[in-house]
């Protein structure tokens, strides 16, 4: 019996033992708390360029980030310029800006103005399942920085592994905690431009980064990489333009106008597309058609198989219509710069609109509830022409965005009866559930309901000046429809000619606003 024992559970625990001995000894032969397995100490699995290649001269479209960058370049190059007169140069810098603005190519291109090594990695490959992982490729990383000194440090999205701690539910962001803790002790830990290391990092989610990540000393210098405007984007193009074959015809000054909202890397896949398009279509050069093409398949995704003549493919023109019609005749909507019926991605129709240059960051009440009303076109003419049976679920994305919108009209800029309160923490406005939840369980039960109700009376209101602009126009919405069943596609241009034949749209514009004005003061 005893032999049976020792036969079946003797080896294995021998197995286990020898592990534990052998852990200590081969994986952190310095001493230290160590794992089974190597997991002790865990490298950083980063990529190391000695030269990038890269200099400020390859990134177009963002002039005021790399204006800011200037300093760190000299601190990387004259350090002893700045230490000669008492200066403390920088540890860290955060670059701030939406996906696809070029945060990688620029701090890429820091490193090659300045000629240093250039190491770059990802915040979420810090983090694996087994705790104490991450803090260990921590201390790899800035090991291996200060030998490589003068250097850069690249950390793209930070926020996988700097985000704000005691947010999380449970107790499974352990390693994540050990691993922005490590993060912090390696930036205290380092002279930053005076012992020859920079470190960037990069998010789109600033409002949920740890504050003590923040702090001076650390990442104190924050620097915007915003969405190109008209003059940044031109630059964009001809930057990716310049090895691609284009036809006399294509003006990327018109080509820049027409893609407000681009990133760059939105301008680069546009070229690209383009350039695929052409030889798709046995064209040497790329013409226009290409790049007009290119833009609604980036937009709105592929063409489909138009549709055929029926009830359904009239609902869609009234619908399609029904938002231009609403919009241009609501005061402050960006114009129609074309309509059709051609199916692409889940839409079985389109209104495309052509936003103008004003400053993105500084839109009126008026310009939204514009909006809103533009976007509840579709369903108004549905209602009014079909009748309120007919309604159809075509409109579901339209009453998605619009309630949308008219919730942050309430909690954000405070466009409503309930007054100009941020009712809304930045942190609870992203992507993150969690702090959605706590924003709203912060909340009484009396002023969630008072949102819920402005929100409500906006959507309402601009409803039913939907409605009206329907009823109002119903002779010039047949004509446009007739027209639009016709050709399939209605440019904006045409389309303007023929609503103009039935009403004067800067009248019917400032009576909207006027009657806008009186429902937002009632």
């Amino acid at each position: 019996m005893l032999l049976d024992l020792l036969v079946n559970f003797g080896f294995p625990l021998l197995f286990v033992a020898s592990l534990l001995w052998r852990s200590p000894t081969m994986n952190n032969p310095g001493g230290g708390p160590s794992l089974p397995f190597g997991l002790g100490k865990s490298k950083a699995k980063f990529q190391m360029e000695p030269n990038t290649g890269v200099t400020f001269d390859d990134v177009a479209g963002v002039d005021e980030a790399k204006q800011d960058f200037q300093e760190i370049v000299q601190f990387l190059k004259f350090p002893e310029k700045f230490t000669a007169v008492g200066a403390r140069t920088p540890k860290g810098v955060l670059l701030v800006g939406p996906p696809g603005t070029g945060k990688t190519l620029l701090a890429k291109a820091i490193a090659g103005e300045a000629g240093v090594p250039f190491f770059s990695l990802s915040g979420s490959e810090f983090i694996e399942m087994f705790v104490g992982v991450g803090a260990s490729r921590v201390r790899d990383l800035f090991d291996r920085a200060k030998a490589s000194a003068p250097c850069l440090v690249f950390i793209d999205e930070i926020d996988a592994v700097g985000r704000q701690r005691g947010a999380g539910i449970g107790g499974g962001n352990d390693e994540r905690e050990q691993t922005l803790n490590q993060l912090l002790t390696e930036m205290d830990g380092f002279g930053g431009g005076d012992g020859g290391v920079v470190v960037i990092a990069a998010t789109n989610r600033p409002e949920i980064l740890d504050a003590a990540l923040l702090r001076p000393g650390r990442f104190d210098r924050r620097v915007s990489v915003g969405l190109p405007d008209v003059r940044g984007r031109e630059e964009i193009l001809l930057v990716h333009g310049a090895n691609k074959r284009l036809d006399p015809g294509v003006s990327l000054a018109v080509v820049a106008m027409r893609t407000p909202g681009f990133s760059g890397a939105d301008l680069a896949n546009l070229m690209n597309e383009a350039a695929i398009l052409a030889g798709r279509r046995g064209k040497d050069r790329i013409t226009v058609s290409e790049i007009d093409d290119s833009i609604d398949r980036i937009v709105a995704g592929l063409e489909g198989t138009s549709m055929t003549d029926g009830k359904s493919k009239m609902l869609v023109a009234y619908h399609e219509i029904g938002h231009a019609v609403c919009a241009t005749l609501t005061a402050g909507h960006d114009e129609v710069q074309k309509v059709t019926l051609i199916p692409r991605g889940q839409a079985r129709g389109l209104t495309w609109f052509l936003p103008g240059e004003e400053d993105p960051a500084l839109v009126s009440r008026q310009q939204i509830f514009a909006g809103i009303v533009g976007g509840l076109g579709g369903r108004a003419a549905e209602e009014v022409v079909f009748g309120e049976p007919e309604v159809t679920t075509g409109a579901a994305g339209d009453l998605q965005q619009v309630t949308r919108v008219a919730r942050r009209m309430v909690t954000v800029f405070g466009m409503s009866e309930i007054g100009p309160w941020a009712l809304a923490e930045p942190a609870a406005q992203g992507g993150d559930v969690v702090l959605r939840m706590l924003a709203r369980s912060s909340m009484s039960e009396r002023l969630a309901a008072d949102i819920d109700a402005a929100v409500r009376t906006i959507v309402d209101e601009a409803y039913e000046v939907a409605k009206a602009h329907v009823r109002r126009n119903r002779a010039a919405i047949d004509q446009l429809v007739d027209v639009l069943m016709e050709k399939e596609t209605l440019g904006g241009d045409e389309f303007r000619a023929i609503l103009s034949e039935h009403v004067d749209i800067g009248k019917e514009r400032r009576e909207t606003a006027a009657r806008t004005e009186q429902l937002a003061t009632a």
